[in-house]
């Protein structure tokens, strides 16, 4: 799957999480960036994006997530 996929798929995630259709995902985007993102949202993010794309993450890996970008290189390496 390439990043442009990934990215568009993370996009309609984030959407359904934070309920806004006009949340737009820039891989610098950090959950400092969205005032309502939280723990609980990370959490559904992550459980989503595990559905989707059909992978587990290990604790590891979301360890050293910082930004959308580093999620969708993470999806787009084990998809």
């Amino acid at each position: 799957m390439t990043e442009p996929e990934v990215y568009q798929a993370l996009t309609t995630i984030f959407r359904d999480v934070f309920l806004s259709d006009d949340l737009d995902l820039k891989p610098e985007l950090s959950a400092k960036d969205v005032p309502e993102w939280d723990s609980f949202k990370q959490i559904e993010i992550i459980i989503a994006a595990e559905e989707r794309f059909g992978i587990k993450f290990r604790t590891r890996e979301l360890d050293s997530l910082n930004n959308v970008g580093d999620l969708a290189r993470l999806i787009a390496a084990k998809t």
